[in-house]
């Protein structure tokens, strides 16, 4: 087991929020403190590091109940403004996905496979205070006799609305392009043929997992910002993928690690969670999510200090290899290149775009710093660290 010359515990970091007088900085202001003073010495005069970040993240959803009904309906099919949602679950509970459109979505019957309305929208419009229509069916039972409930609910109204993400908090992703001779569509955002743009996804310097690479501090239990109230990881992502390649530095060179994540819907804000339509793929919903990182010894300082220079994403072809399984890259690229607003492609200058905002992972981090100096977020101890 390493040695380190710093070592202290989430209790004793938690005393020292309680009391007023820990230390808590962004992911972006702990860079130039492990340069300036090395890991050792940021390590004893940091205890926390915030972090952010916000972008589509289409495997997300909520467990709502709705409530009772008199006679009892044993709910088999539901849907929340005509998007239809998971009935299977028991009597007046469902699951809506963020990515399931709108049965009667005005743009669909027009252009077949676009869709302005879906299940994140939902999520949204309740977070926001809007009412939504609920209509229920039911094959009916001797204990659940109704058959039908047709009704509207806001998020007040609600026994139960949490947030229940399986898949949030991409480690790494890749630099899409398209190297056909056609405009493809993706939930990369719209790729232009002949590699003629080149879209992203990833707050870089900010991204939480690209903070703690190893997940030393993250698992079961880790207390975070989901979509502006406090929630928890409770597992590991679907689609997390120990054991792959890395750099010195731990950072994966391609998508590694993910989380799943909940936090209690009612305490959300539409200032960090919105539903979202990405043109010829469907509906989603942009997630805000950040992670304080508890400085335990010098090694998480200097997990911390990553810099966008250091961070490499490989570039993929959406076009033709993406989507028949084929495994080639054309190259990496750091964030920094990818931030500047153009990258090198095959000899020829391309632009860039982003589908995560800079602005508002900045504004996440520095949202989960004042919570913290405020003694309102305590550090999560995980009861177990996630699969590396």
């Amino acid at each position: 087991m390493k040695k380190h010359k710093i070592n202290k515990s989430y209790q004793e970091i938690n005393e020292k929020i309680k009391a007023g007088k820990a230390v808590i900085v962004t992911a972006e202001e702990i860079i130039d403190i492990v340069q300036d003073k090395g890991p050792v010495e940021a390590a004893k005069s940091v205890d926390v590091v915030t972090t952010g970040t916000f972008a589509p993240m289409c495997s997300s959803g909520a467990f709502i109940n709705f409530g009772h009904s008199v006679p009892g309906i044993k709910a088999s099919r539901v849907w929340l403004n005509n998007v239809p949602a998971y009935g299977g679950i028991a009597a007046v509970d469902c699951y809506i996905g963020a990515t399931e459109p709108c049965e009667d979505d005005p743009l669909n019957k027009v252009h077949p496979g676009e869709f302005n309305y879906g299940g994140g929208h939902v999520i949204e419009d309740l977070i926001a205070g809007k009412k939504v229509f609920l209509k229920a069916e039911a094959y009916g039972t001797t204990c659940y006799p109704k058959r039908s409930l047709e009704k509207k609910i806001s998020l007040d109204t609600l026994p139960y609305a949490v947030l229940c993400n399986p898949r949030n908090a991409y480690q790494n992703y890749n630099c899409a392009v398209n190297l056909t001779n056609k405009t493809v569509y993706t939930y990369m955002g719209a790729l232009k043929p002949k590699g003629a743009n080149a879209n992203y996804c990833s707050a870089g310097q900010l991204s939480p997992l690209f903070n703690d690479p190893y997940y030393k501090t993250i698992g079961l239990g880790t207390r975070i910002f989901i979509g502006g109230a406090a929630g928890y990881v409770t597992w590991q992502g679907t689609q997390h993928n120990p054991g792959v390649e890395r750099t010195k530095k731990g950072i994966p060179l391609k998508p590694a690690g993910t989380l799943c994540v909940m936090g209690d819907m009612k305490q959300m804000n539409t200032q960090w969670i919105r539903g979202a339509s990405l043109q010829g793929y469907g509906c989603s919903i942009s997630m805000g999510l950040g992670i304080p990182i508890p400085i335990l010894n010098e090694e998480m300082a200097e997990f911390t200090s990553i810099s966008d220079k250091d961070i490499f994403t490989n570039i993929v072809d959406y076009g033709y290899d993406y989507p028949n399984g084929i495994s080639k890259t054309y190259g990496q690229v750091s964030y920094e290149e990818l931030k500047t607003g153009f990258i090198q492609l095959d000899g020829k200058k391309v632009p860039t775009t982003p589908l995560s905002s800079i602005v508002k992972a900045r504004q996440i981090a520095e949202k989960l710093k004042e919570w913290i100096y405020n003694k309102d977020f305590l550090i999560g101890e995980p009861q177990f660290t996630l699969p590396v």
